[in-house]
């Protein structure tokens, strides 16, 4: 069974950083496209990030793009996303995907496994 589980969540000033973390148990994290999406009160989830099987391949929403940064290690099984420059709009929780397809511009219901998300307040 896969599991995914998010961490490095928290209470942020604006203007700092954060890394999450999601660590996948169970086999084939390798052969997964991985991805992060946010949810704001409110508000649908959003998609932030994807990076392909051996990270070669990453794509971002434009809003994010030159502040977040998603990176793998298959060796750990494990999915990051660095978040710089945050501020009040990145408040959210923030959610991995794993999905064993190819594509990384996929829509949140195509993604085959979620995590339980982390939560990330970033304060005035």
């Amino acid at each position: 069974q896969v599991q995914l589980v998010e961490s490095g969540g928290g209470l942020v000033q604006t203007g700092g950083s954060l890394r999450l973390a999601c660590t996948v148990s169970g086999r084939g994290f390798s052969s997964y496209v991985m991805a992060w999406f946010r949810q704001a009160p409110g508000e649908n989830s959003f998609f932030l990030a994807s990076i392909s099987q051996n990270g070669a391949n990453t794509h971002y929403t434009n809003s994010v793009k030159g502040r977040f940064t998603i990176s793998r290690d298959n060796n750990k099984n494990t999915v990051y996303l660095q978040m710089n420059n945050l501020n009040a709009q990145d408040t959210a929780v923030y959610y991995c995907a794993a999905n064993r397809g190819l594509s990384l511009l996929l829509r949140p219901d195509e993604y085959d496994y979620w995590g339980q998300g982390t939560r990330v307040t970033v304060s005035l």
